[in-house]
């Protein structure tokens, strides 16, 4: 069976009927392991904007127009689903490697787990996603054709497609928890062998069914961040010792970080791609620096090696009801930080470059406004995460 056959089967078995539209020319470049054959609904000789009419408002049966790209005012393809459990699993299975994931997961870690093995998630994730977004841009190969792809997320369509960044942190986090954690903590070591296919094969497998990535873009990106690993997690300890002792570590850390954004980019043509590298860049260097002025306060201490493995503590009433209240005034500070860094660094940033902001839209697509808004509100959002809010816990008696 060709890799196209055995593509349309699967989709067929995902009960998925995609509805000609307008945008049906998203994506450039056509891929055989990017063919996903979908079954396209033929309604000859109509123009395609008199099929969108034909169908009506869109019912609660159809997906595709509320998966919409706030940034480029993409969105998916209208489309029929009916295999609704397989559609909402996808749909969480791609958002473990979205904003809002990393904006919880991360945090929860430090807040409420083991701050040493979030902070070297972090060190490693910025690395994976860094490599990845620049390997994306030096290939440069096209997004699924579509037709025959039908597309039921954009957020990322004006990317490139090789490799897969969500299969690289699919790939790299549960991994990299399992590395982390076993001998550190007591548990049954069958359990991390458990995580990392499942939490691996729903983030890659998801990008299929969403039609953002071929089979070849997802193998590319599996086997790209299991060559990282090999390279760079030997490291990760040294690196993230000296993030927290270096007398000069955060002045080399905001410098390192600026330095591989600003000098990473060759695009041709504008994407998501240099916002969401500034983004991580942003991000993991306020958590390093976070860590810095945390380590040297005294404010959290990680445990002395001599008590390793550590044991998993009781779970209480009293336990729960700390974690989630940390999670819940940490978060709502962390979300008020970057509101207000957003407010005020795109409009500074305009000005500063005589760029207009009229349009906030197109002024973020500028470079000059782009990058310092988002390394400036991910770089305050990170060093919160690492020591804003963990003083407030400090100071309210939550920590």
């Amino acid at each position: 069976m060709s890799g196209c056959s055995a593509l349309r089967t699967a989709d067929a078995r995902a009960g998925i009927v995609a509805f000609p539209s307008q945008r049906s020319s998203e994506g450039a470049g056509t891929t055989a392991g990017g063919t996903r054959g979908l079954k396209l609904a033929k309604r000859g000789g109509q123009h395609p904007s008199a099929e969108r009419r034909d169908l009506g408002p869109a019912s609660p049966r159809r997906v595709g127009a509320l998966r919409r790209n706030s940034l480029t005012g993409e969105e998916g393809e209208l489309a029929h689903v009916s295999n609704w459990p397989l559609y909402y699993l996808f749909c969480f299975g791609t958002e473990l490697g979205n904003e809002l994931f990393y904006i919880l997961f991360f945090p929860f870690w430090i807040w409420n787990l083991d701050p040493l093995v979030g902070r070297r998630l972090v060190v490693i994730w910025v690395l994976v996603m860094y490599l990845g977004q620049c390997t994306k841009d030096i290939i440069r190969r096209p997004r699924p054709a579509s037709p025959p792809v039908v597309k039921l997320e954009v957020f990322y369509n004006s990317e490139y497609s090789m490799p897969s960044t969500h299969a690289m942190s699919g790939t790299a986090i549960p991994i990299s928890m399992v590395l982390l954690t076993y001998g550190r903590w007591q548990y049954p070591l069958i359990y991390g062998l458990i995580l990392i296919p499942c939490w691996c094969s729903l983030v890659c497998l998801s990008r299929i069914y969403m039609g953002m990535h071929s089979i070849l873009d997802i193998i590319a990106g599996f086997l790209y961040t299991i060559l990282i690993l090999a390279i760079f997690y030997p490291f990760v300890d040294l690196i993230d010792n000296f993030n927290q002792t270096h007398k000069y570590a955060p002045l080399i850390i905001i410098g390192l970080h600026l330095a591989l954004g600003i000098f990473s980019f060759t695009l041709d043509t504008w994407s998501t791609s240099r916002g969401d590298t500034a983004e991580i860049l942003g991000s993991g260097a306020g958590i390093a620096c976070g860590s810095h002025v945390t380590y040297n306060i005294g404010l959290i201490l990680d445990p002395s090696l001599d008590v390793l493995p550590l044991a998993r503590p009781p779970i209480t009433v009293t336990l729960c009801g700390k974690a989630i209240l940390r999670i819940l005034i940490g978060m709502v500070f962390v979300l008020i930080v970057r509101d207000i860094m957003k407010k005020i660094t795109i409009p500074l940033a305009c000005k500063i470059f005589n760029i207009p902001c009229d349009d906030v839209r197109k002024a973020r697509q500028h470079m000059e406004v782009e990058l310092p808004y988002r390394y400036i509100t991910y770089g305050m959002v990170g060093f919160s995460i690492t020591f804003l809010v963990p003083y407030i816990f400090f100071f309210i008696g939550i920590s």
